[in-house]
């Protein structure tokens, strides 16, 4: 069947770096070549800037290593569609774009606008725990 293709949402990729639950294993599994990570320009901008979010007090390097980190193992695409699923957080509509143009089988994630829609054309979208038990 081959590798399977993921978006993980910012609150996914934030929750790797920080702790050791389940969106860190998530990322061990990447690292290790057993899942092929997607994200876009986009997505990577908000990261850098959530990364600097004062309440998770991160360190310089602590931030550098991780942006590194995916710009090394994350494949980039560049979105050539514009999506307006989601109302209530347009900025969320960024991943399914992703996730659409990448061919992902899943997005993973923890905001509950992503999740309420649970499937996106043939794209589950599960919560980190929902699956690491897929």
């Amino acid at each position: 069947m081959g590798k399977r293709k993921v978006v993980l949402d910012t609150n996914i990729l934030i929750s790797a770096l920080g702790w050791k639950g389940k969106p860190h294993r998530i990322m061990e599994m990447v690292a290790s070549n057993e899942l092929e990570l997607f994200i876009s320009d986009k997505q990577f901008i908000e990261l850098s800037r959530v990364l600097n979010y004062p309440r998770l007090s991160f360190t310089t390097e602590q931030k550098s290593r991780f942006k590194e980190f995916i710009l090394e193992i994350a494949s980039f695409v560049k979105p050539t569609i514009k999506l307006d699923v989601i109302k209530d957080d347009p900025d969320d509509n960024m991943i399914l774009e992703c996730a659409l143009v990448a061919g992902v089988d899943y997005i993973v994630s923890g905001d509950d606008h992503l999740l309420s829609i649970k499937k996106f054309g043939k794209i589950k979208i599960l919560t980190a725990d929902d699956f690491l038990n897929e």
